[in-house]
């Protein structure tokens, strides 16, 4: 087996959400990416792909999961850690609203490359406590013989764990995404996550919505601004993703101006009070 052909068979992802899958679910259908989704502890939900998008493109796991990450967490009020590993490192991706992606990375033998910044970001956007949290995150940065990259996304997971994170049985960092779907389909709950089209999407968008809480960010000047930022920064990167072949990502810039027309359209009807306006 050639070393490429080893990496794919290697590599693996999860997509942690911190939000109950009856929240996921709708956004996760807008990836059009064929999904295992499943209760993840408490106020979380875990993502398990059902295809393997970094075998047949160019681009590699981490960019793949980078994608998606920012596609899910773009659109919502949650935030999306995207756990990530092949044969020769491991990482984990943050992604949250508008705010710029953080990334860390371990090397296969579990030598730290990532910046310490990085650490105390995670820790603040997760809202971990700064300080016996984030002395366990420091941890994961430092050098350590005993720990490989697999021990590092295991220490991530105990930490997180504090913040209600509870993955299934058999779905951890290391496992082949073969395996990883294998355990995932026979998980108590499970859900399969596919494209249904934009009618479906938009609805259970909608749905969604309404039964949020997002308050004033639902219609008037804010949710106008909101709007018309999302659809500003989702066509030039939309158009960005197309040129570089960039699947995740150009997800991530057409989900934007979805939301960003959804926004004005719900801020319209319920202007208007004419309902929630669906055919």
């Amino acid at each position: 087996m050639s070393s490429e052909a080893f990496e794919h068979a290697a590599a693996g992802a999860l997509l942690l959400c911190r939000a109950e899958p009856d929240v996921v679910e709708p956004a996760a259908r807008l990836l059009r990416e064929r999904m295992l989704l499943a209760h993840a502890g408490h106020e979380w939900s875990v993502l398990v792909p059902e295809g393997k998008p970094w075998v047949h493109g160019d681009e590699p796991v981490d960019r793949v999961l980078t994608g998606w990450a920012t596609a899910l967490a773009v659109g919502s009020i949650w935030p999306v850690l995207a756990l990530w590993w092949d044969s020769d490192r491991s990482g984990c991706t943050l992604a949250a609203g508008f705010r710029r992606t953080v990334e860390y990375v371990w090397l296969a033998n579990g030598t730290p490359v990532g910046e310490d910044e990085a650490l105390r970001t995670f820790a603040a956007r997760l809202g971990l406590d700064p300080v016996l949290d984030m002395q366990s995150l420091e941890a994961l940065g430092r050098p350590d013989t005993e720990a490989d990259a697999r021990a590092r996304l295991l220490g991530l997971l105990a930490v997180l764990a504090r913040a209600g994170v509870a993955l299934p049985t058999g779905l951890g960092p290391g496992e082949p995404a073969d395996r990883l779907r294998a355990v995932a389909r026979v998980v108590p709950g499970v859900r399969e996550v596919e494209w249904s089209g934009w009618r479906d999407a938009v609805r259970a968008e909608l749905d969604v919505v309404e039964r949020g809480r997002l308050g004033p960010w639902l219609r008037g000047p804010r949710a106008r601004a909101l709007a018309v930022a999302q659809m500003a920064a989702g066509l030039p990167l939309a158009a960005w993703a197309v040129r570089r072949r960039s699947g995740g990502w150009a997800v991530a810039g057409v989900l934007l101006m979805v939301h960003g027309s959804l926004g004005f359209a719900y801020d319209r009807v319920r202007a208007a009070d004419a309902g929630p306006g669906r055919s």
